[in-house]
């Protein structure tokens, strides 16, 4: 995306790269927060529940710290209004991560835009153009985003 958001990941990606499983499922994890950041902007209003899960998503599911969380916000939110394009932002993760990373970032996208329970039109249009940036077919992303409506549904019957 822009020049502070890559510097970020330049820094943090490149200094966890390592056959390490840990260090490269790190990477992961500050990509993914940055795009889950990116999509709670789609709807224009980042409501309460978007924050809410993305903030969650990072620090439980992601394990960042709380200083990593803040700053990637922080940056994000800054940029935010200049960003025109998800293609050089794409590219990272497409250097580094393989198919299946690809499409487990897409399911989280997913959960962030069924957090407010509302999927907007915007929303949906941005997880399809950065699902196709990062050439998960078609199949999968539909794949991802029932995975997603079916633990949402689930958890709401319960």
């Amino acid at each position: 995306m822009i020049g502070s958001i890559r510097k970020f990941f330049d820094n943090n990606i490149k200094q966890s790269e390592s056959t390490d499983s840990n260090a490269v499922e790190h990477s992961l994890r500050l990509a993914t927060a940055a795009l889950l950041i990116e999509i709670s902007h789609a709807d224009v209003e980042v409501r309460d529940d978007e924050r809410k899960t993305i903030v969650k998503a990072i620090r439980s599911k992601f394990g960042l710290s709380a200083a990593e969380t803040e700053d990637l916000i922080n940056l994000a939110d800054e940029e935010i209004q200049n960003a025109s394009s998800y293609h050089e932002f794409t590219s990272l993760i497409n250097e580094h991560f393989p198919p299946e990373k690809k499409i487990k970032i897409v399911e989280y996208l997913w959960e962030v835009a069924y957090a407010d329970s509302v999927l907007d039109k915007h929303e949906n249009h941005i997880i399809r153009k950065i699902s196709s940036l990062l050439y998960v077919p078609h199949k999968e992303l539909i794949n991802a985003k029932l995975r997603v409506r079916e633990r949402i549904e689930g958890s709401v019957d319960r």
